[in-house]
Formats: structure tokens, C-alpha cells, sequence
């Protein structure tokens, strides 16, 4: 493991990848509450001349830093907070005490996404150490609200920063994107999501009379088979097809011999750049319709696809990779959404590069030493690549 990394001439302090991260996993950041990370993280920014901004409300807390001026601008991305922990007695130790079994690092954020947080910062200095004076600006965006709602976070740091006219040229976040090995996977896109709350009016009795109700199951079956059926498209060469599936489904009183007077039905979408937001809502109410169901439909919009076909980032941190680790990473845009879909509204470029994600929100979450020391190193070369030419 790297001794550290000095972050100036004139301070004796030193940052170190693996102490940083145990730092920042001690702080019980349960989303949204940031517990001082990002404070943490500030007091290393500061002196390797970034302006840090917090940008909070609706009790998150975001930070907006930055070194330099001109173009191009390099942003690093991630959250400070953490998924709950579950039963503790299932722990193997407290999830908010870092600890070292084996050589793997255990705690509640230790892959999701602290240790990327830690080596940006390590990257962050040594690039800083070895071109003071480097071409373009080095962005760092962070928020507290990233599990859980995503309501005031990086949405909206990049609502004030699109108010303010800045654009982003390239865009890494830290998300654990790795499947065995650090690197061997990166997202250069994720799919779009969207969900909806259906309820379905029927008219409530007893079901010896079902002459004199109106059963709200019976009303939606048909149209759920269609929806369930549905080609919603074929996907293309990055996106596998739209998928929709019900999540909930909640109807009756809990007795047998009533006749529920309501259905409710929760369903959600993700969807690929095959499809757009408005068409899916449309083919939904066109469904819903021509099988005569009396309904009331609420849409929440989590967030529109994004993709990044290959070109300059893509390159550079799959360049990066191959030099640190010799693999070859694969480009996916497999798994849920990220903070990157918001980030795609004013950046061009996004990649999400990180470790690997085989214990993310579970009981002893962990990552292994091995995956702390290579990625900064990753994060590091992307940055040369991207910015020393």
C-alpha cells in the first residue's frame, strides 16, 4: 500500500487511500445525511487550490469544487451516503467501524462508494503534486442524497450549474462498476426509468352478489396481460430492450368474501435509447384503454437514458485500466440508474468506473485491498489522458 501522497509544498499533510476511506466509513452517512464527509473531503481540497461550494437543501448536503478555470473540464462524481445496514448481529463487525479481515477492507460504504471518494482524492493530489500548472479544470461534484430520494442532490447541483452556463467536457463517476476484477467492466450509459402508481376503481360487496360490485382485479387482468406481453422495443447495440414489470400489487381487504373496491398497482420501466419517455407513457394509457378500465394513473419520472458511444473518455479510462491492471474492460450499461443521468444533461461525456459490486448494499459490505490500491492509480492515469496530452 502507497505511504501517501503530499498534498503541497507548503502542508506536511498527506492523504492515504486506505486511511481516507476508513475515515470516511466511520461516519454513519445513512442517506441522506452526509455526517461530515464532505467536510472531510474539503479539507483536502482546499489546499490543493480547489473553491469548495456546498450547495444544500432539503436537509442533503452537496459540494461543488473545483480547480481552474479554463476548458476542458474534468468533473469526478459520487455520494457520501450509504444504503442502512440491516440486522447488525449479521454483521461480521460494526459496519461503521473499518475493519481489515484477510486482507478486505469491511464497513457500510466500503464499495458503494467511499473508497472511490478516498482514491479521487489521492488521484486528485498526485496529479495536482505532478502538474501544478496542468491544461484545463478539475471538477469535484458529491452529494448525501444518492440512495434514497435523489430529490436535492447532484440534480440539483447540475440544475445551478446549468443556471450559471457551466458545461462539463467529461464526466467520471465512482460508481462500483466492476464485476471480479477493478476495471474489467465500466457503464458507459445506463437505461431510463420511470414508474407509475395505477389504481384501478371498481365497486366494492360481498362476493355471493357479485352482480352488485364491481371487482377492480378483474377489471385490470386483461390489460396487464397485454402490458406483460408487450414488445416495448429491440434495444440496440449498447441497450438490451425495454423492460416493464410490476413491483406491487394491492387489492381486497384481507377477508375472503369481499369484493375489493380498489386495485392499486405499482409498475416500473426501464427503458433503453430505443424508446422515449413520452411514447411508453402513451402505449401504457392506449393499453389501459382500449380495455375499458376505469383507472387514475400517477407517472414519477426517475430519470431518461444516457449513453456515451466511444470516443474520448471512453479511451481514456479503458487506456487507464489497461495500463494499471492489463485488462481489457468491457463496456456495459447493465444495472439500475446513477447519479449520472442527471450529470448527462450537462456533460456530453459520462463513464461510471469504480470496484467491484459483489457485496454493495448487503451484510459485510467490503472490498479488497488490492482494489484500494489500483484505483486511484486508474483514476490518476484517466486524468493524464485526459488532461496532459
Amino acid at each position: 500500500m502507497r505511504s501517501g501522497t503530499r498534498l503541497s509544498k507548503a502542508s506536511p499533510v498527506t492523504i492515504n487511500t486506505l486511511e481516507l476511506a476508513k475515515q470516511l466509513i466511520s461516519r454513519r452517512s445513512v442517506s441522506p445525511d452526509d455526517a461530515g464527509c464532505i467536510d472531510i473531503l474539503c479539507e483536502h481540497l482546499k489546499p490543493l487550490g480547489f473553491e469548495c461550494e456546498k450547495i444544500s437543501m432539503g436537509g442533503v448536503d452537496n459540494l461543488w469544487a473545483r480547480r481552474g478555470t479554463a476548458s476542458p473540464l474534468v468533473c469526478l462524481a459520487g455520494h457520501t451516503d450509504v444504503v442502512p445496514t440491516g440486522p447488525l448481529e449479521q454483521w461480521g463487525s460494526d459496519p461503521f467501524v473499518p475493519t481489515i479481515r484477510d486482507g478486505v477492507l469491511y464497513g457500510r460504504g466500503a464499495s458503494d462508494m467511499k473508497s472511490s471518494l478516498a482514491a479521487f482524492l489521492v488521484a486528485i493530489a498526485d496529479f495536482v503534486e505532478q502538474h501544478p500548472d496542468h491544461p484545463g479544470s478539475i471538477a469535484l461534484l458529491l452529494t448525501s442524497d444518492e440512495e434514497a430520494a435523489a430529490v436535492d442532490g447532484t440534480v440539483r447541483v447540475v440544475e445551478a450549474l446549468r443556471e450559471r452556463g457551466v458545461k462539463m467536457d467529461y464526466c467520471i463517476v465512482g460508481e462500483p462498476t466492476s464485476v471480479s476484477r477493478t476495471g474489467d467492466m465500466i457503464k458507459n450509459g445506463r437505461r431510463g426509468s420511470i414508474s407509475g402508481v395505477l389504481t384501478v376503481k371498481g365497486v366494492q360487496g360481498h362476493v355471493a352478489y357479485p352482480h352488485l360490485a364491481r371487482n377492480p382485479v378483474h377489471e385490470i387482468a386483461a390489460a396487464i396481460a397485454e402490458l406483460a406481453q408487450t414488445k416495448w422495443d429491440n434495444g440496440n447495440e449498447y441497450f438490451p430492450p425495454t423492460t416493464w414489470q410490476i413491483s406491487n400489487f394491492n387489492a381486497g381487504t384481507g377477508v375472503n368474501n369481499v369484493i375489493p373496491g380498489e386495485a392499486h398497482i405499482k409498475f416500473n420501466f426501464r427503458f433503453s435509447t430505443a424508446s422515449t419517455l413520452e411514447s411508453l407513457q402513451t402505449r401504457v394509457h392506449g393499453i389501459l384503454d382500449k380495455h375499458g378500465v376505469p383507472y387514475d394513473l400517477e407517472w414519477r419520472y426517475d430519470g431518461r437514458p444516457f449513453l456515451t458511444k466511444k470516443g474520448d473518455l471512453v479511451d481514456a479510462v479503458a487506456r487507464a485500466i489497461k495500463s494499471v491492471t492489463g485488462l481489457d474492460t468491457e463496456l456495459s450499461t447493465s444495472g439500475g440508474t446513477s447519479d449520472g443521468r442527471f450529470i448527462a444533461d450537462i456533460c456530453p461525456q459520462v463513464i461510471e468506473c469504480g470496484p467491484t459490486n459483489a457485496s454493495i448494499h448487503k451484510i459485510n459490505e467490503c472490498i479488497r485491498l488490492d482494489e484500494i490500491e489500483q484505483l486511484p492509480k486508474i483514476y490518476l492515469q484517466t486524468l493524464k489522458n485526459l488532461l496532459i496530452k
